[in-house]
């Protein structure tokens, strides 16, 4: 494009010739971010000559990447950000498959399904206002019946409290990974919800919901002696608002992962899970599920102290994420043991070291946290035998090494 001068300016003024100037259209760091995960999508739709698709069968990162293109196609806001971009015509296809609740999440779940977060609110913005689903967990929670048998029931969470207590069971976040799995829920399982104890006494024949998705009709009862018939979903749905949810675990068989030692008991160490901050690329794009699983003998927090200066840390400092104590056990074990069953899900990387030297940095997996915990929770009951993780179903299977 051609650069003129203010005189050449009023030369071609007088002979009617008006200058055109491009406009520079400046983004947000928001809207640079939607951009950016849109183009994530387009190379996918290069590479594999179609837009990605949802489906167990499909792999992890195209199943994430066709759950971002749907969020983008409902959300007016993102879809005419991205237009201009869009010469591949992603935005013009037909949603493979509709995710649960597209049209009733508020702006800012669309938003944190993309990846963004959501900015600080001006004055303009409705504050202590309740988004739909918020009012509709509240309205899963408040829609309880006396439970005419509790007696029944009533010494199962005598019980839980007293596992509570004593270190037999221990409550953990009810947590979400990645966004496109959901946590676990089966009969017999004990949960924290709303202030009060919940046993999924109950789950009923699997129903296709209108998403595509599996449900069934459970029949949860509460230590407050009332019960409801929800829908498993909308159990999730409701755990994962409670900023309280919590999933109690099953009785421990020892010390292993208890919260305090006994008297008795030789410290052995503590299983780490940390997340990088790493820029690079393959990281930065799968940062929810980029982990790095080991064991130490010594603090956490020491062992990450100088993480820029070490390439097992990718060079960049890390945050732990979640952290189990150990009692009584071979931490060199246990350590072969949690990364034989995370071998398929191993992160390829190589990067150069301070001194100009590629390496390629251990104990860095694509596995989401809560299959991580689940992991951990086998390993705790001896249910671990023979697993393996399959990360094409995100999930444990049988068959090991």
């Amino acid at each position: 494009m051609v650069d003129f001068t203010d005189e050449d300016d009023a030369l071609l003024s007088q002979l009617g010739v008006s200058v055109e100037t491009k406009k520079v259209v400046a983004h947000t760091p928001r809207e640079e971010r939607i951009i950016a995960g849109f183009e994530e999508v387009q190379r996918f739709a290069e590479e594999h000559g179609r837009s990605p698709q949802h489906g167990e069968e499909r792999g992890i990162f195209e199943r994430l990447y066709a759950v971002r293109l749907d969020r983008i196609r409902a959300l007016e806001e993102c879809r005419t950000l991205v237009m201009p971009h869009d010469h591949q015509g992603l935005l013009g296809d037909e949603i493979v498959s509709a995710q649960p609740d597209i049209d009733e999440m508020d702006d800012e779940a669309l938003l944190a399904e993309l990846g963004v977060d959501a900015e600080t609110p001006d004055i303009t913005t409705l504050r202590h206002v309740r988004s739909s689903a918020e009012k509709r967990a509240a309205e899963e929670i408040a829609n309880r019946e006396r439970c005419e048998d509790f007696e029944t029931f009533r010494p199962f969470f005598d019980q839980v409290q007293a596992d509570l207590k004593s270190g037999i069971r221990i409550s953990r976040k009810f947590v979400k990974d990645a966004g496109f799995l959901k946590a676990e829920i089966k009969a017999g399982q004990f949960f924290i919800l709303g202030g009060q104890t919940a046993y999924v006494a109950e789950i009923g024949d699997q129903i296709r919901a209108p998403n595509g998705e599996t449900d069934a009709r459970l029949r949860v009862i509460y230590s407050n002696g009332t019960e409801s018939n929800l829908l498993l979903r909308s159990l999730q749905r409701a755990l994962y608002k409670d900023e309280a949810g919590r999933r109690i675990t099953e009785p421990t068989a020892g010390p292993l992962f208890a919260s305090e030692a006994e008297e008795d008991d030789a410290a052995s160490g503590t299983i780490y899970v940390l997340r990088s901050k790493s820029n690079h690329p393959l990281v930065s794009e799968n940062r929810d599920i980029v982990h790095k699983i080991g064991v130490t003998s010594g603090s956490v927090e020491k062992r990450i102290a100088n993480a820029k200066l070490d390439a097992t840390f990718l060079l960049d400092d890390v945050e732990i994420v979640a952290t189990y104590e150990l009692y009584n056990i071979n931490r060199v074990k246990l350590e072969k043991l949690i990364h034989r069953i995370f071998e398929p899900a191993k992160l390829e990387i190589k990067i150069k070291d301070r001194f100009g030297r590629p390496v390629v940095p251990r104990e860095w997996f694509l596995v989401p946290l809560f299959v991580v915990d689940e992991v951990v929770q086998k390993i705790k009951d001896g249910t671990i035998s023979d697993l393996t993780y399959d990360p094409q179903q995100a999930k444990l299977v049988q068959g090991g090494a």
